[in-house]
């Protein structure tokens, strides 16, 4: 019996579409190339391909190549000879001979080295590969899905990447959508994970979020994506009393006015300047600072400016005055809809 898919939540048009993708795809002897910002769900994504394909009774294994140092990757893939290297005491079956008959998946394919990337080209096309200090050329039945969250055609273009292998691995190419293109799915992805910490804390129920905090989880870009969002989520149910409501939401466990400071006035975290370097001329500061946000929200409302407004706290009126002072979009042209 077909086990069950993990279920993926979601109902914007963009979710809904790179799930008829991968249904399409999936049944298909093919390689294919997962590509999506950090926290966009590529591992959940390898995993439904796997189990909706003829394969799904054998094995699925999966690797992340930035985890593992140059000289470990390649014993790890194609496994090694006894005596092949000091400490190899005994033959070690790689990732692509366990993985015969079933699936591999590779995450974060740009990290891997030219070397890597010639042997997985030869697996790709012959199926043949040798174990590290081995003269025997094993063969393996194998289908591969690779992921990554850079642009390979341009480090192909640099020549950081082989277009050979680029494009044996794009049969097909399933890009996800970030969370700030799927509007629809943030408070349904929100609801289910705080359901899920309720559960974990041993609560009978979750209360919900504040209309407030509906609107901020909304409104948020969202950089991380719905691994952001998890993490979001769960601390703020977490530190609600069980029988509330979520009024309060934080974006950043390290806010602090405590928070240790470098030398250079840094965040000593992740080197984030504290604040506009002195000496500067405040006015231009100020605006060059306005500009940026209006222009983020404007962005992130698809330059709908009653939208953008409630992004920023303003009338629609308020948000047309800033748009006519700092000449923007052409909105002083614009008609009152």
């Amino acid at each position: 019996m077909r086990p069950d898919v993990e279920r993926m939540i979601g109902e914007s048009p963009a979710f809904l579409r790179t799930l008829e993708h991968v249904s399409l795809v999936a049944p298909l002897e093919k390689p294919v190339l997962i590509v999506g910002e950090r926290g966009t769900g590529k591992e959940l994504i390898a995993s439904r391909l796997h189990f909706l394909s003829n394969r799904w009774e054998s094995h699925f294994l999966k690797m992340n190549c930035a985890a593992i140092s140059e000289t470990l990757m390649e014993s790890e893939l194609f496994g090694h000879e006894a005596g092949a290297f000091t400490g190899a005491t005994r033959t070690h079956h790689g990732r692509f001979e366990r993985a015969h008959g079933g699936t591999l998946f590779l995450d974060e394919l740009a990290t891997t080295s030219m070397l890597i990337q010639e042997k997985l080209l030869r697996i790709i096309e012959y199926g043949e590969y040798e174990r590290v200090g081995g003269s025997k050329t094993l063969t393996c039945d194998v289908r591969l899905i690779a992921a990554t969250n850079q642009d390979l055609p341009a480090l192909a273009a640099e020549g950081k990447f082989r277009s050979d292998l680029l494009d044996r691995l794009a049969f097909d190419v399933l890009t996800l959508p970030p969370l700030r293109e799927r509007e629809e799915d943030i408070l349904l992805l929100a609801n289910h994970f705080a359901v899920d910490m309720a559960k974990e804390l041993g609560r009978e129920f979750f209360p919900g979020f504040s209309p407030e905090v509906a609107a901020t989880l909304e409104a948020h870009d969202w950089p991380g994506n719905v691994r952001e969002l998890k993490n979001v989520v769960e601390r703020c149910v977490y530190r609600t009393e069980p029988e509330d409501m979520v009024t309060e939401v934080v974006f950043d466990p390290f806010a602090s006015p405590y928070r240790p400071l470098n030398e250079n006035g840094a965040d000593a975290q992740n080197g984030a300047q504290t604040g506009p370097k002195l000496p500067l001329e405040l006015k231009e500061h100020i605006r060059d600072y306005e500009v940026g946000l209006i222009e983020q929200a404007m962005a992130q409302a698809k330059h709908n400016q009653r939208k953008a407004a409630e992004l920023l706290g303003l009338t629609y009126h308020q948000l047309r005055g800033y748009l006519k002072k700092y000449e923007l979009v052409g909105a002083a042209a614009e008609e009152e809809t």
